[in-house]
């Protein structure tokens, strides 16, 4: 099982490169960066879990230039959006982005996507809300593209541009992959037919199976092979080790490829300690 640190920077946490370096240092696989770039001060959408919006949903340094960061003092720590909101981006700016990361690092960039939750956020970046998983695989398959093809052109709906040219290449000749970070009702059709991967988050271990077992059936329905697919669960295991590493077994028992734990509060002086302890329990 490949074990992966899911963990906003909010400039009053870790700095991006040394929480990376001790990471990866530690045995770590990948490190996965959520985002959101702006959140309204008064949403009437209510918070997923419950109450306010918890304020490390404000307070979110930028991804990818915590990626970044992160990707030029390590050697093989895989680089993970997670998630990315795809449609609050313009797809030309972020392509090229995402492409510039996984060129330089050598290819270790993981595009974990969602379209995200909050309609007030989405409608500041103009994104057509009820609409939004179609306005995404749209931009995927515009991005891809420009990941693929020396001279791209796209025509649809959300997206349009003429033949233009847009270097530097990913390193990963197909791109990166596209993981779906998603629990929505169509979220496994969705990964079936144009998606890389899946990495859904709070997941019991018979309810992840369950969903994976759905995913297999999706595939077979439009002729995908399923063992081609990234398979990722987020989350956190409580206990000591020998019931962590326990969870673990569970987990790549019902499908799992890859455990991504969620990091509560940190701070630059004790992230060093924190992430030894979380080594000790999952590595």
């Amino acid at each position: 099982m490949k074990i992966g640190l899911l963990t906003p920077f909010t400039g009053k946490n870790a700095h991006p490169a040394e929480f990376a370096r001790v990471a990866e240092s530690l045995g770590f696989e990948s490190l996965w960066v959520p985002e959101h770039p702006a959140v309204p001060s008064n949403p009437k959408t209510q918070f997923p879990g419950g109450g306010a919006i918890p304020p490390v949903y404000y307070s979110m340094g930028d991804q990818i230039v915590a990626l970044s960061m992160a990707a030029s003092v390590t050697k093989n720590l895989k680089l993970a959006t997670g998630i990315c909101l795809v449609p609050e981006h313009e797809p030309i700016a972020l392509a090229k982005q995402i492409a510039t990361l996984d060129a330089y690092s050598g290819g270790r960039v993981l595009f974990g996507i969602g379209a995200g939750w909050l309609r007030e956020e989405s409608e500041l970046f103009r994104v057509d809300f009820p609409r939004r998983w179609t306005q995404t695989a749209e931009m995927v398959a515009a991005m891809r593209k420009l990941w693929t093809e020396e001279h791209s052109e796209f025509e649809g709906r959300y997206v349009k541009f003429p033949s233009i040219r847009s270097y530097p290449k990913p390193a990963q000749k197909s791109g990166p992959p596209v993981l779906i970070g998603s629990l929505d009702k169509n979220a496994l059709k969705r990964v079936a037919k144009w998606a890389d991967g899946w990495c859904p988050i709070r997941l019991s271990a018979p309810a992840f199976k369950e969903r994976v077992d759905e995913l297999k059936r999706e595939c077979a329905s439009v002729g995908r092979d399923f063992s081609k697919l990234d398979i990722t669960i987020m989350g956190g295991i409580a206990g000591d080790r020998a019931r962590v590493q326990d969870g673990l077994k569970e987990f790549a028992a019902a499908g799992a490829h890859r455990f991504v734990t969620g990091l509560g509060d940190f701070t630059f002086e004790s992230f060093e300690g924190m992430l030894k302890k979380m080594a000790s329990l999952y590595i």
